[in-house]
């Protein structure tokens, strides 16, 4: 025997016990993470929302049919991402609270009357679809992770 318990009885001393980690204390990526970073994670993915829903924005409305699925396909792995990222709901509220802010602030228009979204099927679309894929994103269950 080489394990060990055959190492430890043959020097006569006691094994030393094994570190146990806490049922469910590998959950996420962000439970690892101290509370500083943790809300620094989720500022970039606030930020990245942003960028992504004024992205999406201009596309779908440049390039309306690839232009639209493209958008909602970039959007879909912004919100999938941020909740493998962060392991947690909160990293998809970010970044789906950026994309809701930007695409939110570009529909508004201008005094002049000049908006970026004219009020068409596909604009809406791109709203109510997005906001139902975070929602998606966001109430899916974790994966389940291979016990050792």
């Amino acid at each position: 025997m080489t394990g060990p318990r055959s190492r430890a009885s043959a020097s006569g001393g006691t094994p030393a016990p094994t570190p146990r980690r806490a049922p469910g204390a590998d959950h996420g990526h962000a439970a690892a993470l101290a509370p500083v970073a943790r809300y620094v994670w989720y500022a970039v993915l606030l930020v990245l929302g942003f960028l992504v829903g004024t992205a999406g924005s201009l596309v779908q409305a440049a390039w309306f049919p690839a232009g639209l699925l493209l958008a909602l396909l970039g959007s879909g792995a912004l919100f999938y991402g941020a909740r493998r990222a962060t392991g947690n709901q909160v990293g998809v509220a970010a970044a789906g609270s950026g994309w809701l802010v930007s695409v939110v602030l570009l529909s508004f228009g201008r005094p002049e009357g000049d908006g970026l979204f004219g009020g068409g099927l596909g604009e809406m679309f791109f709203l109510l679809a997005g906001m139902a894929i975070a929602v998606m994103c966001a109430t899916m269950q974790r994966p389940m992770r291979p016990t050792p």
